[in-house]
């Protein structure tokens, strides 16, 4: 006999071990094309999250008073940011930054602690001053779009309504069935002193790029 009965068992083996290496390879390069993509979104949004606190504002509707909070604050140092906001009515893009003290919204706006997280479901409340970067809110209507960017991808909202408060009134910190968008910033927006209400804007997720992520 040639030994043809060994060579079939032979041949099996190499075949499987070439298939074994195609797919050693191909799983080699999916794990490197998604730690590839995994740094190019944080080197995108490091970048983003740079330019929104680096760049000087736009300080057409601020206060003289907020202006130089501003500036000063501008010397701190300050925790990188959760999320980035934009509103393309008013032309605002800045950065959220974790709390809500009085030198974190002198620099940006503020997550407000113990609500959602930007991305997260529930309700994510975001603050910030009247007289600085939420001066826009003003001109704010129901229809009107949102977009909170985080290194997940970017969600956009719709805003609802808005409805004017007292300070004691927390209830709009509440946790919500859907994911949803709140602004809190106080009221009257010219109000000269201390201004005695708050101004909320609520808006919910219309949709997200982690949506269409998820599909593809």
């Amino acid at each position: 006999m040639d030994g043809s009965p060994r060579r079939f068992p032979l041949l099996a083996e190499r075949t499987t071990l070439a298939a074994g290496l195609i797919g050693l390879a191909l799983w080699g390069a999916f794990q490197f094309g998604v730690a590839r993509t995994a740094q190019q979104d944080l080197d995108r949004f490091a970048t983003l999250q740079a330019r929104t606190i680096e760049e000087t504002p736009d300080f057409s509707l601020w206060s003289t008073q907020r202006v130089f909070a501003w500036r000063h604050a501008a010397k701190d140092a300050f925790p990188p940011p959760l999320a980035v906001l934009r509103i393309p009515k008013i032309h605002l893009e800045v950065a959220v930054l974790p709390g809500t003290d009085d030198r974190t919204l002198d620099r940006g706006l503020g997550h407000i602690e113990d609500t959602a997280l930007p991305g997260g479901e529930g309700n994510f409340a975001v603050a910030g001053h009247r007289d600085g970067f939420f001066r826009g809110l003003k001109d704010i209507l129901p229809g009107d779009t949102i977009e909170i960017e985080t290194l997940n991808g970017k969600d956009r909202y719709r805003v609802e309504h808005t409805w004017i408060v007292d300070p004691t009134d927390v209830s709009v910190l509440d946790p919500t069935p859907a994911p949803s968008l709140t602004l809190v910033t106080c009221y009257p927006f010219y109000f000269v002193g201390s201004a005695p209400q708050r101004f909320i804007v609520r808006a919910v997720r219309i949709g997200s790029d982690r949506e269409v992520i998820a599909r593809s």
